[in-house]
């Protein structure tokens, strides 16, 4: 067997490097090629209805995030957003 990837350049694929809390609900994002996002997780947290969401508006959950393999996650991979709109600065 031989497995062939091919990647989309018009699609490129972003790491995550770096974060920083900055208020609320809000993280400085830091990406492989040198951009930098302000994410405001807010509305997602709070328009949620599922409750292993909601718990994470508790702030000091909220700031537990990692950063592992260039995604960035809270608690062992229980609440993680595409990298793609953290890149593009917002999450829908």
């Amino acid at each position: 067997m031989r497995i062939i990837e091919q990647y989309n350049s018009d699609n490129p694929i972003y790491s995550v490097v770096r974060a920083e809390y900055l208020q609320d609900y809000t993280l400085r994002i830091y990406f492989d090629d040198g951009k930098i996002s302000e994410v405001d997780f807010a509305p997602f947290l709070k328009q949620s209805h599922h409750p292993a969401i909601k718990k994470y508006l508790d702030l000091e959950l909220f700031k537990s995030y990692e950063i592992v393999n260039g995604d960035l996650n809270w608690n062992d991979f229980d609440l993680i957003f595409p990298v793609s709109d953290l890149y593009d600065g917002e999450i829908k």
